[in-house]
């Protein structure tokens, strides 16, 4: 198996390490992953700038797997397109690829902000199985054992039952050791936003500057909303499509509008 891995934190952060090593127990891995922090990006590509490759590392498994990690100054979603442009290519494609394992939640509306869904959006456009990885905490030194237990059965259920053309997986892990886990559930999108989104502040020199920051709202009490299970003790698997199209809408007002 040939396995594509990036994330938005950066090829030095701990929960892309761990990626990695799961990733080699199932096949060769090539891991393209942002040089910096990339957090907030979604789906970005940077345009009229240069992007800089770099081979950080490579090396053979005990299992005889390949790992070949490089760095890249761009964006999660310009990892994705180098790694099918310089690596593989559309008649030579990854059989899977991850995003993650990211430090901090990509529930409710933090799905639309995440790099790692970017880069997992941009796979599926590439038709490339993929699925996104986060736990919720942004500490550097996440306990990631909830996940190195979990990862192989979620693999394994993606393998035998796919998801459709066009979709891919947000799996969102509480930040809870493997015996606190209650077991996994299928979730849609929570209903969600940030408020009190800046802080103010004054330079030295009496120039005023902002500080994103916020306070999360939850703006509907949902049983199955991904966020409110994960508060519960719940893995969460939220299926995406790039094809955000709502044709429920699409036909209703097709058929109001005096066009």
């Amino acid at each position: 198996m040939e396995i594509l891995i990036t994330n938005d934190d950066g090829y030095t952060a701990k929960g892309f390490k761990t990626l990695v090593e799961l990733c080699s127990r199932l096949g060769n891995v090539t891991a393209i992953a942002p040089k910096t922090a990339q957090s907030g990006m979604s789906a970005a590509l940077s345009m009229g700038k240069p992007l800089f490759l770099n081979k950080e590392s490579e090396g053979i498994m005990p299992s005889g797997n390949k790992i070949t990690i490089y760095s890249l100054t761009g964006t999660p979603a310009d990892c994705v397109k180098m790694a099918m442009n310089r690596v593989f290519s559309r008649t030579n494609k990854p059989d899977l690829m991850f995003s993650g394992i990211n430090h901090g939640s990509n529930a409710s509306s933090a799905a639309v902000y995440s790099g790692t869904l970017g880069a997992a959006s941009e796979a599926a456009i590439y038709e490339v199985p993929a699925i996104a990885l986060s736990i919720d905490t942004h500490d550097p030194d996440a306990d990631f054992s909830a996940v190195e237990v979990w990862f192989r059965k979620l693999v394994d259920n993606y393998l035998k039952f796919p998801p459709g053309k066009g979709v891919f997986l947000n799996i969102n892990f509480p930040n809870l050791p493997p015996d606190k886990i209650r077991g996994a559930k299928f979730a849609h999108q929570g209903e969600g936003m940030w408020i009190n989104e800046f802080e103010s502040y004054t330079t030295p020199h009496g120039e005023p500057f902002y500080w994103i920051c916020g306070t999360f709202l939850d703006k509907a009490a949902d049983a199955e909303g991904d966020h409110t299970l994960i508060e519960k003790g719940y893995i969460t698997i939220v299926p995406h499509r790039i094809d955000s199209t709502s044709y429920e809408e699409k036909d209703r007002l097709s058929k109001k509008w005096q066009l």
